[in-house]
C-alpha cells in the first residue's frame, strides 16, 4: 500500500489533484487508516487510466461515467469500448494538428535560416516547393495542407 504522497511523487501528479479525483469518487473502494489514504496496485491502474483519459480530452465528469461504468460490470463493456474508440479518434486527430504545426515550425525555421544567409527573404520566399529541400518540401506540404472542409487556401508564403 502507499500513501497520498508516494502515489503523488510516483506518478507526478498533486497531492491536491490526488484529493480531488477521490473526492469526485474516481477511486471507489479507496482504503483509509486513520483518516490516511491507502492507495493499492487496483488504485495505481485505476490512476493510469483517469490520466490516460484526461490526456485524451475527457473532463472529469465524463472520467467519473467511465469508471462507473467499470463498478457496474460487464454489461457495461460494449460502451467502454466505444469510450476508447471515440478517445482512439480524438488522439489521432490532435496528433495530426500537432503534426502539422510541428511541419510549420520546421519550414518555418529553415525559411528564416534562408533569408538569415542570404540577408533578406526574396529568394525564399519566391521559391517554389519544387526548389525545397525534400525534407523541407514535405514539410512545407504538411503545414500548408487543405482542412477537411476546403475552406483554408494555400497563399504566398509571407515572413
Amino acid at each position: 500500500m502507499y500513501t497520498i504522497g508516494q502515489i503523488s511523487e510516483m506518478f507526478q501528479i498533486p497531492v491536491s489533484t490526488l484529493r480531488y479525483y477521490d473526492k469526485e469518487g474516481l477511486f471507489p473502494g479507496l482504503e483509509r487508516s486513520g483518516g490516511i489514504r491507502k492507495f493499492t496496485e487496483k488504485e495505481m491502474e485505476a490512476l493510469r487510466v483517469i490520466e490516460c483519459l484526461k490526456r485524451s480530452g475527457l473532463e472529469i465528469r465524463e472520467i467519473k461515467t467511465f469508471m462507473e461504468w467499470c463498478s457496474e460490470g460487464s454489461s457495461t463493456y460494449p460502451k467502454r469500448k466505444e469510450l476508447f474508440i471515440r478517445q482512439e479518434e480524438a488522439v489521432k486527430e490532435e496528433m495530426h494538428r500537432l503534426e502539422k504545426t510541428l511541419a510549420m515550425i520546421r519550414y518555418k525555421r529553415w525559411y528564416y535560416e534562408q533569408a538569415i544567409e542570404d540577408g533578406a527573404e526574396e529568394r525564399v520566399r519566391q521559391m517554389s516547393p519544387e526548389e525545397m529541400p525534400e525534407e523541407i518540401r514535405a514539410a512545407y506540404e504538411l503545414a500548408f495542407e487543405k482542412t477537411g472542409n476546403g475552406k483554408e487556401k494555400k497563399i504566398r508564403r509571407a515572413g
